[in-house]
């Protein structure tokens, strides 16, 4: 799964680990967040992700 990164603080949202605090269960694909979720670290909205290039 893709790997998407916060154009706003850089703070990068991986599906393997989900994100702890909004509780997202790792293994969540990023188009499967909730409609209210942003950014853990600066509260971004989703639209302001970038997808990452796999390394």
């Amino acid at each position: 799964m893709a790997r998407f990164e916060c154009g706003v603080c850089w703070q990068v949202y991986d599906p393997a680990e989900g994100d702890p605090v909004w509780q997202v269960a790792p293994g969540t694909p990023f188009a499967a967040l909730p409609e209210h979720w942003t950014c853990p670290n600066c509260e971004a909205a989703r639209e302001r992700f970038l997808v990452l290039p796999d390394v």
